[in-house]
């Protein structure tokens, strides 16, 4: 986030700056400012491609047509350029919908970008609760709060940098480069370590930018709900990095249609809510089918509440041996999910369910 990087975050702040109150202009005279909002769109996402394809894209041409085609350096992907890009989108979005208004100063807009406890992995704020705490004319922070800010930074810190940095470190990465042996039961732990690693890494992560925001009188949403208590993948979702599943279902879910135009166009947006979640978090075939897992697993829960008397979607109205199968079934469809979110390629996938099926002792 230093050097020439600043100005990136610069012209993303003043190109939405202005863009947002263009699209308020736009509202005062009745009009949505639709070619506006479709700027900021194709600028945010055009700048998140390029940090985040471009290698991929290289590797393709070059493994197509030879290597050394395309001779390019590695892009340096700028540190929270994802989550000030969304934060960016959201911004303008919110203005066309009428949900707030823009903000008066430019230096109040970069504050909101890149406030620093949340800018790196989140959470993603809504503007319409953040916009007002910068509004403000003071900042309160009472005894109350700093006690929880402490207690937030201090379980936060044990879950990201001592639970998440141990089991990776010492257990799974030796796993999956095979360190530890080819047995499948070593497999089958690596995945449920990375499944525990990751969990604590996010969540570890939201917590101390949670405690650290609230030291500063600043109050930032709860960002995880215990998700592996989950009975079903929509539960999931509904308590996993919930303020990025959130901003995935009102700004791209419902952009797309959400489920106002029949059963077919819900479960296809679904699936291309979560592609497209997948391509967020990296471009390459282990993140899109990552995406297709979750978007299709959505769907198909979807069809069985629709084709399942009584089904629900979430798990709190069944029965206490239900809900238990039904967890473990969710945790283990979730667990194959991070397979696919962390494995380095495809082949990688394959072996170590090979190694499960196979090989396991």
């Amino acid at each position: 986030l230093s050097g020439i990087y600043v100005l990136l975050l610069l012209f993303v702040a003043a190109s939405d700056f202005l863009i947002g109150r263009l699209v308020y202009g736009c509202r005062e005279r009745g009009r949505r400012g639709r070619g506006w909002v479709a700027l900021s769109v194709v600028i945010n996402v055009a700048i998140l491609t390029y940090f985040k394809a471009t290698d991929f894209f290289v590797d393709v041409v070059n493994n197509l047509y030879g290597s050394g085609t395309l001779n390019w350096e590695s892009v340096v992907v700028p540190a929270g350029v994802s989550f000030f890009v969304f934060q960016s989108i959201a911004y303008v979005v919110d203005i066309s919908r009428g949900e707030i208004k823009p903000l008066n100063r430019l230096s109040s807009y970069l504050f909101l970008l890149s406030f620093f406890p949340k800018m790196f992995l989140g959470p993603l704020v809504k503007a319409k609760d953040f916009i007002p705490q910068i509004e403000a004319d003071g900042v309160s922070v009472t005894k109350a709060d700093v006690g929880r800010a402490v207690s937030l930074v201090a379980g936060g810190m044990v879950k990201y940098a001592v639970i998440a940095k141990a089991l990776g470190l010492l257990f799974v990465a030796p796993a999956f480069a095979g360190e530890l042996g080819d047995g499948g039961f070593v497999a089958l732990m690596a995945i449920y370590g990375f499944t525990l690693q990751i969990y604590c890494d996010f969540s570890g992560y939201s917590d101390i930018a949670q405690g650290v925001a609230l030291m500063l009188g600043f109050r930032l949403p709860d960002n995880f709900n215990a998700p592996y208590h989950s009975a079903t993948i929509t539960e999931f979702w509904r308590r996993w990095h919930v303020s990025l599943s959130t901003w995935l279902k009102e700004y791209l879910y419902i952009s797309l249609g959400g489920n106002r135009r029949g059963s077919f166009r819900t479960y296809l947006n679904l699936f291309l809510t979560m592609l497209l979640g997948g391509l967020w978090h990296g471009v390459g075939m282990t993140f899109i089918a990552w995406g297709v897992l979750h978007g299709v697993a959505l769907a198909l829960h979807k069809i069985w509440m629709r084709i399942v008397p009584g089904a629900k979607a979430l798990g709190g109205d069944m029965s206490p041996l239900r809900r238990t199968f039904a967890t473990i079934f969710t945790f283990n469809l979730v667990a194959f999910g991070w397979l696919l979110f962390t494995a380095e390629d495809m082949s990688v996938v394959g072996d170590m369910l090979s190694r499960i099926a196979n090989n396991f002792s």
